[in-house]
């Protein structure tokens, strides 16, 4: 049965191969942007910046809280997605 419907569908290959390819282009799209990694740099930076007395403690806290939400729903997106196949 199994080779009959892969004869049946064959004309369909390239539409199947064409489809795949944009699943693995939005997939590593989605990867990069919910990469927790920049965040975690942004906030190496801010550190940096509080500690080099460019910014205040109340603009710290400010960014710093939003920074965090953000890495929050990133990483929630990544421990989701690892699980499903």
């Amino acid at each position: 049965m199994g080779l009959i419907t892969q004869l049946l569908t064959l004309p369909l290959a390239p539409v199947r191969g064409a489809v795949w390819v944009m699943d693995q282009l939005v997939l590593t799209a989605e990867q990069q942007y919910y990469d927790p990694e920049p965040v975690r740099q942004q906030l190496a930076a801010l550190e940096q910046e509080l500690l080099d007395g460019r910014i205040t403690e109340e603009e710290f806290d400010r960014i710093e809280d939003e920074l965090l939400d953000e890495l929050e729903w990133r990483q929630a997106w990544q421990r989701q997605h690892q699980r499903d196949p």
